[in-house]
């Protein structure tokens, strides 16, 4: 690929910005540079940045135009057709650890609380930087240089905490937390995250106490989350689509002693409880 032609003139560059055409599926791209053995000794994924036009991004959302809409999965099978509308700009904010909301200065303060308050809805792990004339206020830390995948030590350990799923009923985030576990339960977590984003199964919990619905149709775009486990040291977690990792992280002296895990995508459902009790009951199951 051309990355790979470009790794041969290693030296004479510091940072690959790949800017993909307005109507790419992030997802497909992302997980090229994470997980390529050939390319990771020379380049890693630092993370995905999204531009968000605040003037036009609802129309966007509510009533994108046959080319922005996002075909599902199934053949012959539309999400237009077949629930809530996604379309390619729904792909594109739920994907990004950076949202850059531009064209701030086209719209009135209510009209960008709206704005922001969708976003947040489909992606409250994203950091939002409001410009206009796609001005940021600097370069490093904000749009280069973000270790998004690598490296929590600068991330805020509250990022998914004010997701609202109710807003945008396409894709919502979703947050679920567990006090520490052993070491030995991480590759327990690993498998419940092989039934989640390779089968698009959430396991079923012992009981069937809850009030909300088992989700048994959805799909996950993206996934982090941080690991506490017993004896003082955190694991992260990151996924896109079904490729995903856990490894040591290095994180905030000040990093709650909790697991936490952050879900975006579609079908999650209206409600956290049944993916809190699934992960609950099967780090319980585990250990009988």
């Amino acid at each position: 690929m051309a990355i790979e032609s470009l790794m041969e003139r290693r030296g004479t560059f510091d940072y690959i910005l790949l800017e993909t055409t307005g109507l790419a599926d992030p997802g497909n791209i992302a997980p090229i540079f994470w997980v390529d053995d050939n390319l990771g000794s020379s380049i890693y994924l630092d993370g995905i940045v999204t531009l968000v036009d605040s003037k036009n991004i609802l129309r966007l959302l509510d009533a994108p135009a046959p080319e922005e809409m996002v075909t599902a999965h199934e053949p012959g099978e539309t999400h237009a057709h077949s629930g809530p509308v996604l379309s390619m700009a729904h792909l594109q904010i739920s994907h990004a650890d950076v949202i850059v909301l531009n064209k701030a200065d086209l719209v009135t303060p209510d009209e960008l609380e709206k704005v922001r308050d969708r976003i947040t809805a489909i992606n409250s792990a994203a950091k939002i930087h409001v410009t206009d004339h796609s001005r940021t206020p600097q370069i490093e830390g904000v749009v280069l240089d973000l270790h998004a995948y690598d490296n929590l030590a600068n991330v805020d350990f509250e990022f998914g905490q004010k997701g609202h799923g109710h807003i945008d009923p396409a894709i919502s985030t979703m947050s679920i937390t567990t006090p520490p576990i052993s070491p030995s339960k991480v590759s327990t977590i690993d498998e419940w995250l092989r039934a989640v984003l390779w089968d698009n199964n959430l396991p079923p919990p012992a009981t069937s106490a809850g009030s909300a619905r088992h989700p048994d149709r959805f799909e996950i775009h993206r996934l982090k989350g941080i690991l506490a486990l017993e004896n003082g040291t955190f694991q992260i977690i990151q996924a896109v689509r079904e490729v995903f990792e856990i490894r040591d992280a290095d994180v905030k002296k000040d990093t709650p002693a909790q697991c936490k895990i952050v879900l975006i995508g579609t079908g999650l459902g209206i409600s956290a409880e049944p993916w809190q009790r699934s992960l609950e009951s099967f780090l319980e199951k585990d250990s009988r």
